[in-house]
Order: C-alpha cells, then sequence, then structure tokens
C-alpha cells in the first residue's frame, strides 16, 4: 500500500503531538538507581534559576543527565527541565537546566519531585532516581 508524503507528515505530526509522543526512551534491564540531592530556598520560588543537584550512584557509561521537574499536586504543568552533558561530576551546578520553569504554587504549598535519568551514548537509560520535596520556604 502506498502513503503520500502527506501521510506520512501528518502521522509524524500526530506522534509529535499525542502525549507520550511515539518514541519512548528504553530503559536499560539492568538500570541502576541514583540517588538525587537537592533543595529548596526562597529565592527558588518562582525563579526560572535551577537548584544544584548532587548524585551518587552514575554509571561510567553515562554520557548525559536529563533532569525533570514535576509539581506532584498539578503533574499536568510542564515544568520542563533539560539535558546536560556528563564529564564525570556528579553535580548539576544550580542554573545551568535551561527548558526548567521553578516551583511557583499560586498557594500554600505544593510537593515537587526532581527526577534524574543517566543516558548512554544510545539514549538509552541506564541509571534514575529521584527526590520529592516541599516548595517552597
Amino acid at each position: 500500500m502506498k502513503y503520500s508524503i502527506h501521510s506520512w507528515v501528518a502521522f509524524l505530526l500526530l506522534c509529535s503531538f499525542t502525549i507520550g509522543g511515539c518514541a519512548t526512551t528504553q530503559k536499560a534491564p539492568d538500570a541502576v538507581t541514583l540517588q538525587v540531592e537537592y533543595r529548596w530556598t526562597a529565592a527558588h520560588k518562582c525563579s526560572s534559576i535551577s537548584p544544584e543537584i548532587r548524585l551518587t550512584g552514575v554509571p561510567p557509561a553515562t554520557k548525559q543527565l536529563r533532569v525533570t521537574l514535576t509539581d506532584l499536586d498539578v503533574p499536568s504543568y510542564n515544568h520542563g527541565g533539560g539535558r546536560v552533558k556528563y564529564e564525570g561530576s556528579n553535580i548539576i551546578p544550580a542554573g545551568v537546566l535551561k527548558s526548567y520553569v521553578g516551583p511557583c504554587p499560586p498557594s500554600g504549598t505544593h510537593k515537587y519531585s526532581i527526577t534524574v535519568d543517566a543516558l548512554d551514548a544510545s539514549g538509552i537509560i541506564i541509571g534514575t532516581g529521584s527526590k520529592t520535596l516541599p516548595c517552597c520556604p
């Protein structure tokens, strides 16, 4: 069966706008658990400057770290995160995440989770970890 170029473009667009997309990141069966540490300060509230994130247990084959921030009280809000090249440092410096939208609860305190995935050269998750904290003091 032949498909026109327009059919393929429509298919690709549909995939890119579908929740979860057509492609998913594979997770290695022997992926390790990363320990993730960070803390919120009053300066992080409603700021686009990501906190410093400290990691332990990052696998040696890691080439990139993917970070996402999720508001567990409003998980549909996209706080983004970003990707950083991994060069052996177990510290992701404050402010380095370019697609990050910091916590800004409209009222009260929300719980936020930072998840870090360690990706190998093929983009496969070889380690993952997260930490949840209320924000903000």
